[in-house]
């Protein structure tokens, strides 16, 4: 539920009128949440706050449905899992067919863009899908030309910065270069997106730069100018965001495909799940990229406009930990479609605010708490394991917004995301006597215990959480001890 500061924001923005938007700005729409924001209430989010351009992770159905007769140009996906079948050109028009040329009619859905796989060259994946992407792209734009839309739609591959370094000798930008072991499917790929005047994409994050690193310099990941910069050719670098999309454009000028345009697939702050993921630090990342992007600066190898993809929309408290625990902390609006911090992302020096989500239905407000009448503590490690394992903990974690907890504070907040999750079912608030149900908002400061949304549900669509296939969060295993 939305707390009392961000209560009165909204009533501030509801005063602020029209928004205007940056031609160039879009927002990645995930959807891995335990509870969806119905797709028409995101939809009608995106209508008022003016952003027309959003990027999908699939092919959703009910998403799709609901971006019907809007203006908005949509980027549908096809994840890496289905990048093998995309190599059996049947299955490539097949895919085309079912979830392209279906809604290409007036009054259908606006598709600019097929994203083929996501990041598939990322290092960590060692090289699971290094001979299925190429041809996978190859194969969907040929069903796309063969079906009429090829001129209007258009396949790219999303890939990670980590595509391209720069030599430990000299880490500037213009000795970027595409890694040795993919360089060939690189420029394969180039090949097919320059003949197909499709765009090049990558996924740029600074704050990953500082994520695991004490020692990167903090200032450089943002906007207001770092105390030494990176000078390149005589070229003054003064963050990450310009440096990384001009190694990329050297890395390209490298296979002879300097002038192709290039989109940034992703770029944002998460506000929780690390020391450096907060809103202030968001705040500040933001209110720096904005302006730029208004401005149609560019950077200095590519002065002008870019297209960006702000990551992300929503909060998605499903999503896989793997990377760390700030990845279910991405968006520029709270899991129910409440601006998180007062920022003019459309960097026009107007003031217009977000605006947020509207007619969002809830649950009862209801929690689940520690029974302070509980006799036997002996088994609350143990439940509290189990409810991180089963649910969304990760704003317990180590610099996170409900770090500060005490150890009732923290089995708390594990079993009401497991009730919140499991919708408010009362089995789900016993945990064997531990915990009881409450009328009684139980947030403290900054850490908010949240009521979850009514539950979604499109035709044919399975709503069971994700937790259940993943492992018990590290952040489930670092608060332990205080419980002992």
């Amino acid at each position: 539920m939305p707390s009392v500061w961000l209560s009165t924001y909204i009533l501030f923005v509801g005063f602020l009128g029209c928004v205007y938007y940056v031609d160039g700005l879009g927002v990645n729409w995930g959807t891995i949440a335990s509870h969806r924001l119905p797709p028409k209430i995101v939809v009608q989010m995106l209508k008022d706050n003016a952003i027309k351009k959003v990027k999908l992770f699939d092919a959703d159905e009910s998403s799709l449905t609901a971006l019907s007769g809007t203006d908005i140009e949509v980027m549908v996906a096809i994840p890496n899992d289905m990048l093998a079948t995309m190599n059996e050109n049947d299955k490539a028009k097949e895919w085309v067919k079912k979830n392209i040329t279906r809604y290409n009619f007036k009054g259908g859905v606006n598709i600019k863009y097929v994203a083929v796989g996501n990041e598939p060259f990322l290092k960590s994946y060692n090289g699971s899908f290094l001979n299925t992407t190429f041809p996978a792209l190859k194969n969907i734009q040929d069903a796309l030309n063969n079906a009429g839309v090829g001129e209007t739609v258009k396949a790219t591959v999303p890939f990670n910065a980590d595509v391209y370094e720069s030599p430990d000798s000299s880490p500037v930008p213009s000795s970027g270069r595409f890694r040795a072991d993919i360089v060939g499917q690189m420029k394969q790929i180039a090949e097919v997106l320059d003949k197909n005047k499709a765009p090049f994409m990558v996924n740029i994050y600074p704050f990953l730069s500082l994520y695991g690193n004490d020692d990167f310099p903090i200032d450089y990941a943002f906007f207001d100018g770092p105390s030494k910069p990176i000078v390149d050719n005589g070229i003054s670098y003064t963050n990450v965001f310009e440096a990384n999309y001009d190694t990329c454009v050297s890395a390209l000028n490298a296979i002879g495909f300097g002038n192709m345009p290039i989109f940034v697939g992703e770029v944002g702050w998460p506000t929780d799940g690390d020391k450096n993921a907060n809103m202030k630090m968001a705040f500040r990342y933001y209110n720096g990229l904005s302006p730029r992007l208004a401005a149609n600066k560019g950077t200095p190898l590519r002065p002008g406009y870019i297209e960006v993809y702000l990551f992300a929309l929503l909060d998605e408290d499903a999503k896989s930990t793997a990377p760390g625990n700030f990845e279910r902390h991405w968006g520029i609006f709270t899991y129910d479609g409440q601006p998180k911090f007062p920022v003019d992302l459309f960097g026009k020096g107007e003031n217009k605010m977000l605006l947020p989500a509207q007619d969002v239905k809830y649950q009862s407000n209801k929690w689940c708490t520690v029974n302070p009448n509980a006799k036997d503590l002996s088994k609350l490690t143990e439940s509290v394991n189990y409810a991180c394992g089963e649910s969304d903990c990760t704003s317990m974690g180590f610099g996170s917004s409900c770090n500060s907890l005490d150890a009732n504070g923290n089995a708390s907040y594990a079993f009401n995301v497991f009730f919140q999750v499991n919708d408010q079912k009362e089995e789900s608030c016993d945990f064997k006597g531990l915990a009881m149900i409450t009328t009684q908002n139980v947030s403290q400061g900054n850490c908010n215990f949240t009521i979850q949304l009514e539950p979604y549900k499109s035709c044919g669509e399975n709503t069971k959480p994700f937790y259940s296939s993943l492992a018990p969060s590290p952040v489930a295993l670092a608060f332990f001890f205080l419980l002992l």
